[in-house]
C-alpha cells in the first residue's frame, strides 16, 4: 500500500507545481481577491476529475483522436474567455488603491466552478488520466480496492495540498508588495491568453488537417 501512496503523492506534487492554465487561473484570482478568496478554487479538481477519470477508464481510450482536438478547441475558447476577464480585474486593480478587490457574493463558488469547468475542457487531464495515473490506478485497483484509494489519496492531498501552498505563496507576496500583486494579475492574463492560442491552434490545426 505504501507503494502506491507514494507514487500519487509523488504524482500529484509533480502535478500541482507544473505551470499551466490552472495555475494562470489561481494567480488571477488572487491577484483579484486575495489570497483567502482564491483558496477555495484549489478544490476544484475534486469536482471536474471524477467525471474525467470515469471518461477515461471508461470510455476515452475507444475514441477517435479528433475528440481530443476538439476538447482542446473548446478549453482554448474558454480559457479566452478566463484570460480577458484576468485582463479586465488587472486594469481595474491598476485603477484602484492597490489592494484586492472585493469580491461580490458568490464569487467564490463562481471561481470554484471556473476552474473546474476549465480542468474539463482541458485535454490535458485527460491525457495525464489514460497515459500516466489510470494505468496505476487500475492496477492497483485490481490487485486491491485499497491500493487504487491509497494511490488516490496520495495523489490528491499532493495535488491540493500543493496547489494551496503555492496560493499563499502567491498571495503573501503580493500582499507586501501590492505592485507586485498587480504584476500577478497581468502575468496570470498574459498566460491564459499564451495557453488558449496555443490550445486553439493545436486543436484546429489537428482537426483541419
Amino acid at each position: 500500500m505504501l507503494t502506491y501512496l507514494l507514487q500519487g503523492l509523488v504524482l500529484g506534487a509533480t502535478a500541482s507545481v507544473q505551470p499551466g492554465p490552472f495555475q494562470a487561473f489561481l494567480l488571477s484570482l488572487v491577484a483579484r481577491h486575495g489570497w483567502r478568496r482564491a483558496m477555495p478554487a484549489v478544490l476544484a479538481p475534486f469536482l471536474s476529475d471524477p467525471p474525467i477519470v470515469a471518461v477515461v477508464l471508461l470510455v476515452l481510450t475507444r475514441l477517435p483522436e479528433r475528440f481530443l482536438d476538439g476538447l482542446r478547441v473548446a478549453g482554448g475558447l474558454f480559457m479566452l474567455y478566463l484570460a480577458w476577464w484576468a485582463w479586465r480585474a488587472f486594469r481595474a486593480e491598476s485603477q484602484s488603491d492597490g489592494g484586492p478587490a472585493e469580491p461580490p457574493p458568490g464569487s467564490t463558488l463562481a471561481a470554484i466552478l471556473k476552474a473546474s469547468l476549465m480542468n474539463a475542457l482541458s485535454p490535458s487531464p485527460y491525457i495525464f488520466w489514460a497515459t500516466i495515473s489510470g494505468p496505476i490506478l487500475i492496477a492497483g485497483w485490481r490487485a486491491s480496492p485499497a491500493l487504487g484509494l491509497a494511490f488516490l489519496l496520495g495523489f490528491y492531498a499532493a495535488l491540493v495540498g500543493g496547489m494551496a501552498v503555492f496560493v499563499l505563496v502567491a498571495g503573501l507576496t503580493g500582499r507586501i508588495d501590492p505592485r507586485l500583486n498587480r504584476a500577478l494579475g497581468l502575468v496570470s492574463a498574459v498566460a491564459l491568453l499564451a495557453f488558449a492560442l496555443y490550445q486553439l491552434t493545436t486543436g484546429l490545426r489537428a482537426l483541419l488537417s
